[in-house]
C-alpha cells in the first residue's frame, strides 16, 4: 500500500520549501537488517529521519530492482549510480527525488521535487586534500559550498560566502556498529539557513557524503 501512496502523492517545489521551513535540526539514522551485518551483504541503503524534537520526520529509500542494481552495489559499491525518494513518514507523499549519475571522481547528486522540478544539485569540485562540494541551484550557479576540514573528518560544514551557516556531522554510532557495519548516523543543522529550498538541498548532500566519505565497500 505504502508503494501506491508514493506513486500517487507527489509534492511539487512550492511545497518542498513550505516543508523544509520549518527544520532547525535533523537526525539521520540508517537502517540495517542483521542479515546485511551477519553476511557483509550490501543492501539499497535506507534512513529514517527525525526531527529536532526526535519525532519520525522523513524517509529515505534508495530504489531500483533486479540483477543489475544488485551487481552495481556489489563491485561498484560507492562509486555506484542510484535513485533514491524522500518521502514524509506519516503520509508517504514523496518530497524528494534524488539521483546520482556515474562518476569516478566528480561525484554528483541531482535533486527534484517529488513531481519532477529541479531544485538543485551537489557538485564535488576538484582539490588534492580537501573535501569541498559545491551546492547548486536549478540554473547550476552555486549558491553555498559544503566544505570538510582536514582536521575534522566527520563534519562537512555548509558555507555561504565563506561564512559556516550549517553543518553535517556524522555522529558515533556505537562500538559494535562501527566495528562491524557501515551503518552511520548524521546530524544536519540548519538553524542559521533562511532558505528552505537550501535546507533540503542541504539535507540531500548527506546521502552522497555518506555514500561516498563514509560508506565501505564490499568485495
Amino acid at each position: 500500500m505504502a508503494g501506491e501512496a508514493l506513486v500517487l502523492s507527489k509534492v511539487d517545489r512550492a511545497q518542498v520549501a513550505t516543508r523544509f521551513a520549518r527544520y532547525q535540526r535533523l537526525t539521520v539514522r540508517q537502517k540495517k537488517r542483521w542479515i546485511e551485518i551477519l553476511l557483509a551483504w550490501e543492501a539499497k541503503n535506507r534512513y529514517d529521519v527525525f526531527d529536532e524534537q526526535g519525532f519520525p520526520a522523513l524517509r529515505v529509500e534508495e530504489t531500483g530492482r533486479g540483477f543489475g542494481e544488485l551487481l552495481k552495489r556489489l563491485f561498484l559499491g560507492p562509486l555506484r549510480p542510484f535513485s533514491s525518494i524522500v518521502s514524509d513518514q506519516q503520509s508517504d507523499e514523496v518530497l524528494l527525488q534524488l539521483r546520482r549519475p556515474f562518476r569516478f571522481i566528480f561525484h554528483r547528486l541531482e535533486i527534484r521535487s517529488g513531481s519532477g522540478e529541479l531544485i538543485g544539485a551537489i557538485q564535488r569540485r576538484w582539490s588534492w586534500i580537501r573535501r569541498i562540494y559545491t551546492i547548486e541551484d536549478a540554473n547550476g550557479q552555486p549558491i553555498a559550498q559544503l566544505f570538510g576540514p582536514i582536521l575534522k573528518p566527520w563534519t562537512f560544514e555548509i558555507r555561504v560566502n565563506e561564512q559556516v551557516i550549517g553543518t553535517v556531522r556524522k555522529r558515533w554510532s556505537g562500538l559494535l556498529k562501527e566495528m562491524f557495519t557501515d551503518a552511520d548516523n548524521f546530524g544536519i543543522e540548519l538553524g542559521q539557513i533562511d532558505d528552505p529550498t537550501l535546507k533540503a538541498l542541504a539535507f540531500a548532500a548527506t546521502v552522497l557524503v555518506d555514500v561516498v566519505h563514509f560508506e565501505r565497500a564490499k568485495n
